[in-house]
């Protein structure tokens, strides 16, 4: 039972999905999301059988083929011609961690009741992702509006037996893992292909997947710009919360008393110093770190509004006996946010890779590029380069997706909001940001040799410690390349408290 998280009309949180995630949980519909599903269905059944005005995607065409009545003795077959033509992704498959994601929100979306799936529909999403069967999806396709109708119709197409799934590490057509479970395609009723392919789920799981990983390498950001400030010798004043009092932002805040208390007790930092003032990439940490944080807050508001919501369309509300058509599935709150945070989690890798530079430049009893024997051997001083390509390209992901927009649909669908491609760049710009702060860490961590006999803080040396395991003191050129995989790996596996997640 402790194993098992039950969709209902909770607040699925942030944290709650990475407890979910992380613990690896099975899904299950509560009674009350059972509930809601089968009465919003006989509520749809029965307006079925006693009306015959055309009511939008439930017995008309789609988009600009609104106007197009279809009879009842089709609807079945409009919803399945709708989910595979509509499935027309190319591209790079999403990762398998964000077709997780997507099938459990498409699954909590659903559970509410304003759909009007059928129960057996939503119980098979349910059985894919408890059975770790993950429907072939590609990143290309959606508009970020109408839904994301390319990626949502590969996500549905394995309901019906068609398209292809993952399923024990390997890709295999739907149809044979449907027999393999001994399950029968799902047969669509009205207006559910259109319940599945409306929706905000690619954009949806590819914003939590990005502010998990924000949130945790903002944490590992503070603890690797700590080691970074200690190997070239800076000062703890800009750290100072009279500083901060007087500038109250939150994270600038939270950033500096975090570094008060990563260096607790550090011999380095109590250590008397030679300069007055650090560069900007050091004194500047609280404001620029901090500005990210705040950035990550106001997302994660964003997105947990959208997680809890109903995307696609029409809507219908069973208590006021309506079926109403809108535009909730538009992406644009998302396309937004996550330029946003795209913006502000490329500046975290645009300050680490300048606190790099610095620690490499031969300064404050460094040697140039922190190696003994400079010269004959070159040290840190590639890993630079990278760095800084990795930056280039962060500043080129993080020109804005959502300023832009395509008339689609003969012009029916004349406003979109790109929000999937925001979301495929962002995703990029935080996998890069992992890459650029684990060569700062390679580089910090060097650094730190040269401040011997005297110690960091005692968690500092810790961190340091176990890093060490995986990678090893640079005592003469060897190939780095190495090195910064394993440093990536390292980061990767560390596992957060879930205080810093809240």
């Amino acid at each position: 039972m402790d194993n098992i998280h039950y969709i209902s009309t909770d607040i699925l949180s942030l944290e709650t999905v990475n407890d979910i995630l992380q613990q690896d949980k099975k899904l299950a519909l509560s009674e009350e999301a059972r509930g809601n599903i089968e009465r919003c269905r006989a509520y749809l059944d029965n307006k079925m059988a006693s009306l015959d005005k055309p009511i939008y995607g439930i017995n008309t065409g789609f988009g600009s083929l609104y106007n197009v009545k279809i009879s009842n003795d089709n609807l079945s077959k409009l919803q399945e011609n709708l989910v595979k033509s509509h499935a027309c992704g190319t591209g790079d498959e999403v990762p398998e961690a964000i077709v997780k994601i997507m099938l459990l929100l498409k699954i909590q979306s659903l559970s509410y009741g304003n759909s009007g799936v059928q129960l057996q529909t939503v119980e098979r999403l349910v059985d894919f992702y408890n059975n770790e069967i993950y429907p072939v999806i590609y990143t290309l396709g959606s508009l970020g509006a109408s839904g994301d109708l390319a990626p949502l119709a590969h996500l549905s197409l394995p309901l019906l037996g068609e398209g292809e799934v993952y399923m024990d590490g390997f890709r295999q057509p739907a149809h044979k893992v449907l027999a393999k479970m001994g399950w029968e395609p799902i047969v669509l009723k009205s207006k559910e292909g259109l319940a599945l392919l409306n929706g905000t789920q690619f954009m949806s799981a590819y914003g939590v997947y990005v502010l998990l990983k924000s949130i945790k390498l903002n944490y590992l950001a503070d603890v690797i710009g700590a080691v970074s400030l200690e190997g070239f010798d800076g000062r703890i004043e800009p750290f100072d919360e009279h500083i901060h009092m007087v500038r109250p932002h939150k994270g600038q805040i939270v950033t500096a008393r975090r570094f008060n208390d990563l260096l607790e007790d550090s011999e380095i930092i109590a250590h008397p110093k030679q300069h007055v003032q650090d560069p900007y990439s050091f004194r500047c940490i609280p404001q620029v770190h901090g500005a990210t944080k705040d950035t990550v807050d106001y997302v994660k508001k964003v997105f947990k509004t959208e997680i809890n919501s109903v995307t696609d369309n029409p809507n219908i509300f069973v208590e006021s006996d309506q079926i109403i058509s809108g535009g909730n599935f538009h992406g644009q709150p998302l396309a937004l946010t996550l330029d946003f945070l795209a913006i502000a989690m490329a500046e975290l890798g645009s300050i680490s890779e300048r606190r790099t530079y610095q620690l490499i430049s031969g300064l404050r009893g460094l040697p140039p590029f922190l190696v003994s024997n400079p010269g004959l051997n070159s040290g840190f001083m590639i890993p630079q380069y990278t760095a800084a390509s990795i930056v280039s390209q962060n500043k080129q992901l993080a020109t804005p997706a959502s300023v832009d927009s395509i008339v689609s649909s003969n012009g029916q669908e004349d406003h979109v909001s790109m929000g999937a491609n925001a979301a495929t760049k962002a995703y990029r710009i935080v996998e890069n940001i992992e890459r650029i702060l684990a060569i700062e860490l390679m580089n910090a961590s060097q650094a730190l040799e040269f401040r011997r006999p005297l110690k960091s803080s005692d968690f500092i040396e810790m961190f340091i410690k176990s890093y060490r395991e995986e990678v090893p003191l640079v005592t003469e050129d060897r190939i780095l390349h190495y090195d910064i995989e394993n440093t990536i790996a390292f980061l990767n596996n560390l596992h957060l408290d879930e205080s810093v997640i809240e």
